[in-house]
């Protein structure tokens, strides 16, 4: 796949909300992590903050705009048994506790091989609940290991470098946190809602 086929997927899997004068309101936030790899350069760590806008259909578990956090490492001989070690411990960290995890093989144009990792819904302890469609599960972060070619289009060599990255919606994150069983909650500006977390 040429770096072109990469960015005409990207955009074909997520063009969503068009504005009159032709420009695209932001899906993702994968734009910073190149230009933090083709400014800093490896080794590298970061993290790529920023707000969203996607055409998904609203329910329990899914909003058209939220936040999103994208991270990326890049070294020397970085695997997925690194990747699932920051996972498990970045969660662990957030939540102030262990949580059941699970990998599933998903497409991502940026990474190869790419993953979905869900985290056992703690709305519903893993018993079934709208916000987990009833599976247990909460889809949480998509992620994967950077795709030789996404390297090379930011002036890194793949023989010598690879990395990891992963996406992360915080309304999804805050509403396993504290759960709370419906995202819309989130942006429906009830104060009743928001003032309970005032405390």
């Amino acid at each position: 796949m040429t770096a072109e086929d990469i960015a005409r997927v990207a955009r074909d899997m997520q063009d969503t909300f068009w504005l009159t004068d032709g420009n695209l309101l932001r899906t993702h936030t994968s734009p910073v992590q190149v230009r933090g790899m083709e400014k800093l350069g490896p080794p590298l760590r970061m993290i790529a903050p920023g707000r969203v806008f996607r055409n998904e259909s609203v329910d329990a578990s899914h909003e058209h705009t939220f936040y999103q956090i994208e991270g990326m490492m890049v070294d020397h001989d970085v695997s997925v048994a690194h990747l699932v070690y920051f996972m498990k411990t970045m969660l662990a960290a957030i939540f102030r506790r262990e949580i059941n995890v699970r990998l599933r093989p998903g497409f991502f144009p940026f990474v190869e091989p790419g993953f979905e990792l869900d985290v056992q819904c703690l709305i519903c302890g893993g018993a079934g609940c709208p916000v987990c469609k009833q599976s247990g599960w909460v889809e949480l972060l998509p992620c994967g290991l950077v795709h030789p070619n996404v390297l090379r289009m930011s002036r890194i060599d793949p023989e010598q470098w690879n990395g990891f990255a992963f996406g992360l919606g915080l309304t999804r994150l805050v509403m396993m946190r504290y759960a709370i069983d419906d995202i819309r909650q989130l942006q429906g500006g009830d104060l009743r809602f928001l003032r309970q977390f005032l405390n």
